[in-house]
């Protein structure tokens, strides 16, 4: 189930919303769980008892770690809980991948397993890995509640593309937490701007990019409409995502913690990976790249823990090479930029230029079926694939979408952040905001009644 869709929004939510203030508050993580796995399981049930096991295998896991007194059994539970969520994770998502790729440098032809991938078995999974190591870490008590550590890795505002929220974070809430009116508006407009970002802008991206696929009439002009257009499309598809269920969160009492922070105002890659997907970020630093020493060791262990850290940044986002590609890339350029401190000297547009075709060029990999596909795309950018330069259909597309193109780059700043908080302080201010969050759900719903074009990325990862 998708939160742009029309079951979610008039069906599935609203029975939720009645449901869960109604109850007693005791009931109130009962509700979520059951709705959670209701959310869940709505578009494969097959899977559901890998959610189950999941919660069941963690939250025992925990318990041990918290009631042992020896730390060699703290460390037993820790890494037992560790091996079978990642080893489930590599059976789903990485199996056929590692087979394929052996078949390929042995000649063998070892049959592909074919399993399901499981929506949102990478965010859950590392959400959860979370759990056990901070505990282990002491850094917070095991949860003695299965139904409330249950809502905690079901909870479905952020179950299926983040942002991955640390036990840590919300363990009070989990136990007890406070609503009100203001919350629950500031929740809702929260969640409307996410809808809008994600259907009329990274929809309509989307579409865009389709028929550049389909399209026998490529030119110059149009590998770069394509490229700017997803590199467009992922962050209104994730940001908006994001702004969906942080708003949810914000709804059912939770604080989330923010995702994304207008990312392609940045001046360096650096920076750039401070904005963009932020609680991934973190996750990889905070349980992967200090844990192995991060920057306090030799120069050469340090190359190596971020070449280590980033091929699995690219590897969680996807089981193909072009992936592992993409995070290499990404920790050799955080390299350079701790290498070569000349680049924090050039002038402020030339820094923002670099990044800017940095992340469009990374992304067309990011994106592309097969590394034949990214060689193309990127040569087809700079002339290499035997296309015109213009032509009428991308001359077309490009009259077409310039106000869309238009509309995402000034969203991708604090433009319209800034001018709603002005609206806001008006007279009449408020009201006037509660119309515009009213015209948007209904534009919204208009596109979804009508049945657009409306893909989620994310749901390959």
């Amino acid at each position: 189930m998708l939160f742009s869709s029309v079951t979610f929004l008039y069906y599935f939510l609203p029975a939720v919303l009645i449901l869960y203030f109604l109850v007693p508050r005791f009931l109130k993580n009962t509700v979520l769980l059951i709705s959670s796995l209701i959310f869940y399981g709505w578009g494969e049930p097959k899977l559901l008892f890998l959610m189950i096991f999941t919660i069941l295998m963690f939250y025992f896991c925990g318990l041990m770690i918290g009631r042992s007194a020896e730390q060699r059994w703290k460390k037993f539970w820790l890494v037992t809980s560790i091996v079978i969520s990642v080893g489930l994770l590599g059976l789903f998502k990485y199996a056929d991948f590692f087979i394929d790729s052996f078949n390929a440098v042995t000649g063998l032809s070892i049959p592909l397993l074919r399993l399901a991938l499981p929506v949102g078995i990478s965010f859950y999974t590392f959400q959860s890995l979370s759990y056990t190591i901070d505990v282990y870490r002491g850094n917070v008590p095991a949860q003695r509640n299965p139904i409330s550590f249950g809502a905690y890795v079901a909870l479905f505002p952020q179950l299926i593309a983040g942002p991955i929220v640390r036990y840590v974070d919300v363990a009070r809430e989990l136990n007890e937490r406070k609503h009100s009116w203001e919350d629950f508006c500031l929740g809702l407009r929260r969640f409307l701007v996410g809808l809008g970002k994600k259907i009329l802008i990274a929809d309509n991206f989307a579409l865009l990019m389709k028929l550049f696929r389909e399209s026998e009439g490529k030119s110059v002009l149009f590998y770069w409409l394509y490229a700017v257009a997803f590199m467009l499309n992922i962050y209104f598809d994730f940001s908006g995502y994001s702004d969906m269920a942080i708003g949810l969160g914000r709804i059912f009492g939770f604080r989330f913690i923010e995702n994304f922070n207008y990312p392609y105002l940045s001046k360096s890659v650096t920076e750039f990976w401070r904005r963009w997907h932020m609680s991934l970020g973190s996750w990889f630093r905070d349980y992967i790249y200090i844990p192995m020493g991060g920057n306090r060791v030799s120069k050469a262990r340090w190359v190596f823990n971020i070449l280590t850290v980033w091929m699995l940044t690219g590897l969680w986002h996807g089981a193909a090479w072009n992936f592992v590609l993409w995070g290499l890339l990404f920790g050799v350029l955080l390299m350079v930029e701790k290498w070569v401190p000349a680049l924090q000297k050039l002038p402020n547009w030339l820094r923002h230029g670099y990044v800017l075709l940095i992340v469009c060029l990374s992304f067309v990999l990011f994106n592309a079926e097969s590394l034949t596909q990214a060689v193309t795309d990127m040569g087809g950018m700079f002339g290499f694939a035997g296309v015109p330069l213009v032509n009428a259909e991308s001359l077309y597309y490009l009259r077409s979408y310039a106000p869309l193109f238009l509309m995402g780059i000034v969203g991708a700043t604090p433009i319209v952040r800034d001018t709603a908080r002005k609206i806001g302080e008006m007279p009449y201010g408020v009201a006037l905001e509660v119309v515009m969050m009213a015209v948007l759900l209904i534009v919204c719903s208009a596109y979804l009644v009508d049945g657009s074009f409306s893909p989620f990325l994310y749901f390959r990862f």
